[in-house]
């Protein structure tokens, strides 16, 4: 399998790849293919270099390590320590309901089509192996209580799409070529050439996964989606979506199928979409008070 392919079009490149589990994509326009293809090197091997990190899925990676540390002392490095500072921002913020040590629920939860919730006594059970307060961690050293894990999954894509973001500025302002960073659907444009015209978007239909609900043109910025579009299953006629509720163990009620949100960096957009999601009903409100653009469909 190639690493990149770069397909060609009227007056801009298309580098396309496939990284954490998504279809993505990083669009520039340009007339130098010398140009395009080392961007498409940088942004391919960076995803995959933080892909290949935070992953929980990567067995013997930095986080399996610390998934698998059984309470003992972890070193990390300065990268890892941010990315934690992030998520305990998230936490603080929304009163604990942003938690990277809920993956474990994913142990009790199935979202197939022909999935069924699990028992109280199950909740019960695996509600203690839950909570960011218990974890330790400073610059250098990381601590994680017995049974417990952390998954970076909330927060990866967004913050690798802003690191992308980075790399790829220095050298396509050098070359007043303007760029879209697209990771499944999270993304960040920078315009570096007042010709150029902005990018078309598509935000997906939460009705139906062949259909665009919206299209939305980006010239500068970042736009994240959170959702609960794919990941559902309804049993005795009750829906149940993805995005649960670390402090009870079951779904957040009555939250928005989709939330896309538009800001400065994709970590903020994702961020912010995801907090609203964890609003529920209150999920709109939320977002109106934060001052952020947005779009929100139920």
């Amino acid at each position: 399998m190639k690493p990149f392919e770069v397909h060609s079009y009227k007056n801009f490149f298309k580098v396309s790849f496939f990284a954490m589990a998504s279809p993505c994509e990083i669009l520039i326009y340009s007339n130098d293919l010398n140009l395009v293809n080392e961007v498409a090197k940088l942004a391919v091997d960076e995803t995959h270099r933080i892909e290949y990190k935070f992953s929980r899925y990567v067995e013997n990676n930095l986080c399996w390590q610390l998934n698998h540390s059984k309470g003992k002392e972890v070193t990390i490095d300065a990268e890892t320590f941010a990315l934690l500072e992030y998520a305990r921002q998230l936490y603080e913020l929304s009163d604990g309901l942003f938690d990277i040590t809920s993956g474990v629920l994913r142990k009790i939860w199935s979202f197939k089509t022909e999935a069924k919730p699990p028992t109280e006594e199950q909740v019960k059970t695996i509600l203690p192996q839950v909570g960011f307060k218990r974890i330790i961690y400073d610059e250098k050293k990381f601590i994680l209580p017995e049974k417990m894990e952390i998954d970076f999954g909330g927060l990866g894509k967004e913050y690798c799409v802003d690191e992308v973001t980075k790399l790829l500025t220095p050298i396509c302002q050098k070359n007043k070529a303007s760029f879209l960073v697209n990771l499944g659907g999270d993304l960040s444009a920078l315009s570096f050439n007042s010709l150029h015209p902005p990018w078309q978007v598509g935000v997906e239909s939460v009705v139906s996964k062949q259909s665009v609900k919206t299209v939305i043109s980006v010239t500068q910025g970042a736009v994240a989606t959170s959702g609960s579009t794919k990941r559902v299953f309804t049993y005795k006629g009750k829906s149940y979506a993805h995005i649960l509720n670390p402090k009870t163990g079951y779904p957040i009620e009555g939250a928005p199928r989709s939330v896309t949100v538009f800001a400065s960096t994709c970590s903020l957009a994702g961020g912010m979409s995801t907090l609203a999601q964890l609003q529920g009903v209150n999920a709109e409100k939320f977002l109106k008070q934060s001052h952020v653009k947005h779009l929100c469909y139920w």
